[in-house]
C-alpha cells in the first residue's frame, strides 16, 4: 500500500507501490523539469554546443540574447548622443543607480514565475525606507507619530526589524492570494494603496534625515549606498570571488563528467570562467578610477557587492533547490504541479514573502540613496511599482509564468537605469523618459509572446 510522506517546507512527498509491493519514492520536483535531458548538456564539443544553442534560438528559446543585444544598443546609442555616457565615472553611476531597479526586478520575478503579479513592491520599498530611517533616529529626537521620541536603534537591528516587517507584508498578501484565492492583482493593488498610506502616517508629514554624522547608526545606513572599498581591498575582494566561482564551476562540472552525469563540455566551463574574470576586472577597474569632480573617490561601492550577494542567494534558491523547481513547476502548469503533490499554497505564499523581503532590502538602499526622506519622495515610490515589472519583463522574465531567471532582473535593471541616465544626459524631459521605457517594455513583451507561440508552449492555453 502506498504511503504519503511530508516535506516540512513544500508539503507532501508521495510514494507509490512497486511491482513487488515495496514503496518507491516519487520525486515531485520532476514536475518542473523537461522530460528529456537538454541537448546542450550532452554536447561533446564547443561546436556541437553552439550548434544546439543556435537551434534553440531559432526555435524561439532565445534566452538572454535579446536583452543583451538591447543593452548593447542602449549603450552604443547613448554614447553616440553623448560622449560621456560610457565614461568610467558615468558607468559607475549607472551601476549604483540601477541597484534599486535590479532589486525590485528580483522581487517581482518571484511573483512573475508563478504567473502572478505584485504591484506593491515599490511601496514596500517606500515603507521600508521610512521605517529604517525612523528607527535610527536618536533617542530624544522628534520623530514620527508612532515613535515621537526616537528609538535610537543600532543599524543592524533597524535593518533586521525593517526586513521582518516587509516580509510580514508579503506573508499577508501571499496568504490572501494562495489560501483565500484572491487575484494577486487585486491583493497587491490594495497593498499598494494601504502601504502608501501607512508610510505617510509613519512619516507624519515631517522629513527624515540620515545626515547626522554624530549618530553611528545613521552613518552606517548612509554608507550602504554612498560608501566604497579602497582600490586595494576592491582587487582583493574580486580575486577571492573569482577563485571561489572558478573553483565551484570547474569542480562541479568535472565531478559530473567523472560520475557519468550530463555536463557541458570543458571548454564551455573555461569560457564561462574567462568571461566572469574579464567582467570582474573591467568592473573593478572602472570603480577604481577617480570619479569625483573635486577630491578623490576611488574603489568599489558597497552597493555593488550587496546587490550581487542578493542575486547569488536568490539564484541558488531558484536554480539549485527543490523549492525553486516547485516554483517553476507551478508557473509552468499549476494543475500538473498540484497533481504531482506540490503544496501550491505554501510555495505561493513563500514567493510573496521573498518578493516583499527583497523589496525591503531595496527600501534600505533607497533610504541610504535619498538620505533625506520627504512625503514627495515616498509618493514617488508609485512609479517604482511599474518600473519593477518593466525591469523584470525587459530583462526576459515571462509574464505567463514558469520562465525567467534572476539574471533577467540584473539585465532589466541595468537597461532601465541606462535609459534614465542616458536621457538625463541628453536633457530629455521626464515625460519622454516614460514614453521611451514604455516602448522598450512593449518590445520586450512582444518578444515574450512571440517566443512563447513559436516555442509551442500551450501549458497556459
Amino acid at each position: 500500500m502506498a504511503r504519503i510522506d511530508s516535506d516540512p517546507l513544500t508539503g507532501p512527498v508521495a510514494a507509490t507501490p512497486s511491482s513487488d509491493g515495496a514503496d518507491t519514492a516519487v520525486d515531485l520536483t520532476a514536475a518542473a523539469e523537461v522530460g528529456e535531458v537538454p541537448p546542450e548538456l550532452v554536447a561533446q564539443s564547443m561546436g556541437q554546443y553552439l550548434h544546439v544553442w543556435w537551434q534553440r534560438v531559432r526555435g524561439g528559446e532565445s534566452g538572454v540574447l535579446p536583452v543583451v543585444l538591447g543593452l548593447v544598443i542602449v549603450c552604443v546609442g547613448f554614447q553616440i548622443a553623448n560622449g560621456n555616457f560610457l565614461s568610467p565615472q558615468n558607468l559607475v553611476n549607472i551601476f549604483e543607480q540601477s541597484s534599486i531597479y535590479i532589486l525590485l526586478a528580483l522581487a517581482e520575478i518571484f511573483a512573475l514565475l508563478l504567473g502572478e503579479i505584485d504591484l506593491s513592491t515599490g511601496l514596500v520599498m517606500g515603507l521600508g525606507a521610512v521605517i529604517v530611517a525612523e528607527l535610527v533616529q536618536p533617542s530624544g529626537a522628534a520623530s514620527c507619530a508612532l515613535c515621537p521620541h526616537g528609538l535610537g536603534f543600532p543599524a543592524w537591528l533597524a535593518i533586521g526589524v525593517t526586513l521582518l516587517i516587509c516580509a510580514g507584508v508579503g506573508l499577508i498578501q501571499g496568504t490572501l492570494v494562495a489560501r483565500v484565492k484572491m487575484p494577486s492583482f487585486i491583493v497587491t493593488l490594495g497593498g499598494w494603496l494601504v502601504l502608501e498610506g501607512v508610510a505617510l502616517i509613519v512619516l507624519n508629514g515631517q522629513p527624515i534625515s540620515l545626515k547626522n554624522v554624530t549618530v553611528p547608526a545613521q552613518v552606517q545606513i548612509y554608507n550602504i549606498f554612498w560608501g566604497y572599498f579602497s582600490p586595494t581591498i576592491s582587487w582583493v575582494l574580486l580575486a577571492v570571488v573569482l577563485v571561489i566561482v572558478a573553483a565551484w564551476w570547474w569542480f562541479r562540472d568535472a565531478g559530473r563528467r567523472r560520475h557519468g552525469l550530463v555536463a557541458p563540455p570543458p571548454i564551455f566551463t573555461v569560457i564561462k570562467i574567462a568571461a566572469v574574470v574579464v567582467a570582474g576586472v573591467v568592473l573593478v577597474g572602472l570603480c577604481n578610477t577617480n570619479r569625483a569632480h573635486f577630491g578623490v573617490i576611488e574603489g568599489l561601492p558597497y552597493i555593488i557587492p550587496i546587490v550581487m550577494v542578493v542575486f547569488f542567494i536568490w539564484t541558488m534558491l531558484l536554480q539549485r533547490t527543490r523549492f525553486g523547481r516547485y516554483v517553476y513547476a507551478i508557473g509552468g502548469n499549476p494543475e500538473a504541479a498540484s497533481r504531482a503533490g506540490v503544496n501550491l499554497p505554501s510555495i505561493r505564499t513563500w514567493c510573496f514573502i521573498l518578493a516583499s523581503l527583497t523589496a525591503g532590502i531595496g527600501g534600505v538602499l533607497f533610504a541610504s540613496w535619498q538620505v533625506f526622506l520627504t512625503t514627495n519622495i515616498i509618493k514617488s515610490s508609485n512609479s517604482y511599482v511599474l518600473l519593477a515589472v518593466a525591469a523584470a519583463v525587459i530583462g526576459g522574465t515571462s509574464l505567463f509564468g514558469g520562465r525567467g531567471k534572476t539574471i533577467h532582473g540584473i539585465l532589466g535593471g541595468l537597461i532601465i537605469g541606462g535609459i534614465y541616465n542616458g536621457l538625463y544626459l541628453m536633457g530629455v524631459s521626464s515625460e519622454w523618459v516614460d514614453i521611451f521605457i514604455a516602448v522598450v517594455l512593449l518590445a520586450a513583451g512582444t518578444v515574450d509572446v512571440l517566443s512563447r507561440g513559436h516555442g509551442g508552449s500551450q501549458s497556459r492555453a
